[in-house]
């Protein structure tokens, strides 16, 4: 890894970020530079985000180590059985040098929820009754007398109707709501990245069922492969100090009384993976 090759990887992260912003949204670049009304939709908002990428590339430049080279796999130490990852995707999805890869996919994802939760928690008909809910429930599980109907699988339109019945929509819009305010901010930020990728393919997968396009197939493809990448993806983001406070799979947190030099199981010293430190040891 050298500064030309993070120099090349910055400048890859921030035109996917462009890119993204081009072909699957409309004015974040040329809307109102402020809107008080819509922050998350505002054109700062997306300048500000490039900028984070730039930086973040800057910053891995300047605590590249002397010296760094891709892991290379031991074929004596592989699983009986098991079959190996491409190299160029085991990086991608678990080395911390290419996580500004990830940026973009999640500042744009996040961004997205962000705009239509903000939209929804202002919004009476949703923070209120739940009028809002309701309307989409009831135009859902309409079926027109020619035609098709917007759902497909009955199951899912009973389901729907269930809930229209029991007057859930009151309290279930709420939970819409702030829950896009939450898997918005938690991508943007860096949070517990897989999770809230999660979240927001289960809610794209909901919508889609109740036969609403939209932006949610992108939403739901982007969102698959930030569940991927969640080892690495919120690595420029609170992921870096969350993941090991948690107690990350790859990395245990050491027992009382154990001694840290050893491997898992204890019969070979452990020794530190470049996959998983940080730039500059940090994180």
């Amino acid at each position: 890894m050298t500064t030309t090759r993070i120099g090349a990887l910055t400048a890859t992260a921030a035109g996917l970020f462009v890119l993204l912003c081009w072909v699957f949204a409309d004015g974040l670049f040329t809307g109102a530079f402020w809107n008080p009304d819509e922050i998350a939709s505002s054109t700062v908002f997306t300048y500000l985000l490039l900028g984070l990428i730039v930086a973040a590339g800057v910053v891995q430049a300047r605590r590249l180590p002397a010296s760094w080279s891709p892991p290379q796999g031991e074929a004596d130490a592989a699983t009986a059985g098991q079959v190996d990852d491409p190299a160029a995707w085991k990086l991608l999805i678990g080395n911390v040098y290419l996580a500004i890869l990830w940026l973009p996919l999640r500042f744009f994802v996040g961004r997205e929820w962000l705009s239509a939760g903000e939209h929804k928690v202002r919004d009476d008909a949703w923070m209120g009754g739940g009028t809002a809910l309701q309307g989409y429930w009831e135009r859902a599980v309409a079926i027109p007398e020619g035609g098709r109907p917007a759902i497909t699988y009955g199951w899912f339109r009973d389901f729907l109707q269930y809930m229209l019945d029991q007057g859930w929509s009151s309290w279930f819009a709420k939970v819409v709501a702030v829950g896009e305010v939450l898997i918005g901010l938690g991508l943007l930020v860096g949070a517990l990245v897989g999770i809230a990728a999660f979240f927001g393919t289960l809610m794209n997968f909901n919508f889609l069922l109740a036969g609403t396009a939209s932006t949610n197939p992108v939403l739901f493809g982007l969102g698959v492969f930030l569940i991927l990448g969640w080892k690495v993806a919120g690595h420029w983001g609170a992921d870096r100090w969350l993941l090991p406070l948690l107690g990350t799979p790859w990395t245990p947190l050491p027992r009382r009384g154990s001694d840290p030099s050893r491997g898992r199981r204890g019969d070979a010293a452990a020794e530190p993976s470049p996959t998983l430190t940080a730039p500059g040891g940090a994180g």
